[in-house]
C-alpha cells in the first residue's frame, strides 16, 4: 500500500537535502563583504528616494485591487469555458450573472475615475 508513495517520499527527501546542502555551501563558500551599499534597502542600483514613512497614495491600492478582481474573473471564466457545453443553460445563466456583477463594478470604477493615472 505504501509502496506507491515511495517516489513522492524520495522527491521530498531529495528536495530537502538539496535545499539544506546548497544553503550550507553558500554559507561556507560565499564571499562576505562589508560594503556600505550592501545594506541599503535596495540592491537594484537605484538610490532610494524619500523615506519609508512617506504615505502611499490610495489610488495605487485601487489599481491593485482592480487587477486582483479582474484576475479572479479570468480564473473563474477559464474553467467555465472548458465545460460550458456540459453545464447547459444553467451554467450560462450563472456565468452571465457573474459577468454582469463584474461589469457593474468596472463601470463604477470608471465612473469614479479609479483607473485614470495622473
Amino acid at each position: 500500500m505504501f509502496e506507491d508513495f515511495y517516489p513522492i517520499l524520495f522527491l521530498v527527501a531529495l528536495a530537502t537535502f538539496l535545499g539544506v546542502a546548497l544553503t550550507v555551501m553558500s554559507i561556507i563558500l560565499g564571499r562576505r563583504t562589508k560594503l556600505g551599499k550592501k545594506f541599503d534597502p535596495y540592491e537594484c542600483g537605484m538610490e532610494p528616494v524619500g523615506t519609508t514613512k512617506d504615505p502611499v497614495p490610495v489610488h495605487f491600492f485601487m489599481i491593485a485591487i482592480s487587477f486582483i478582481l479582474f484576475d479572479l474573473e479570468v480564473i473563474f471564466l477559464l474553467p467555465w469555458a472548458v465545460v460550458a457545453r456540459d453545464l447547459g443553460w444553467f451554467g450560462f445563466g450563472a456565468i452571465s450573472i457573474f459577468v454582469v456583477i463584474i461589469l457593474v463594478g468596472y463601470v463604477y470604477e470608471l465612473g469614479r475615475g479609479a483607473l485614470t493615472w495622473e
